[in-house]
């Protein structure tokens, strides 16, 4: 299943990808980073989508841009959807992204609702087509987890 990207210009030094997909059955934008390990949300923002979301402490810190050093959680997404495809139950981490939206604001940029990361990009077999403006995910066949 192909869905439709939208590239957005970051003042001329490059685009940030967009796309649309599901929360919890309720439509939300996302941010796809291909350098972000894992898919992210923010705590604040999350709660249109969950109404009390049950965060647990992650111990040690994530790696922001400029080495950053943030603290995180997670909580739990019942229902994940992008395209045809749900995932169930998926883990996610949640960080302040308020700064980002702050700065899409600015920029005349809807703000979003999470990054997808690395994490479902790899697991989902994503190829992004750039041409065609495009993100395609492979099903999963299987619950493994990739190598690490």
């Amino acid at each position: 299943m192909q869905i439709p990207i939208q590239l957005f210009d970051i003042e001329g030094e490059g685009f940030h990808l967009m796309m649309q997909g599901k929360i919890n059955g309720m439509e939300a934008l996302f941010l796809i980073d291909t350098g972000a390990s894992r898919s992210v949300f923010d705590p604040t923002s999350i709660t249109k989508f969950i109404e009390k979301p049950t965060f647990k402490r992650k111990k040690g810190t994530v790696c922001g841009l400029g080495g950053d050093k943030l603290k995180s959680a997670t909580f739990t997404i019942a229902s994940l959807t992008l395209g045809d495809i749900e995932l169930n139950n998926y883990e996610a981490v949640a960080l302040d992204m308020q700064i980002v939206n702050k700065t899409y604001s600015k920029l005349g940029i809807p703000p979003i609702d999470g990054i997808i990361g690395s994490d479902i990009l790899y697991r989902l077999k994503a190829t992004i087509n750039y041409r065609l403006r495009k993100i395609r995910f492979t099903k999963p066949k299987s619950k493994a987890k990739p190598n690490k």
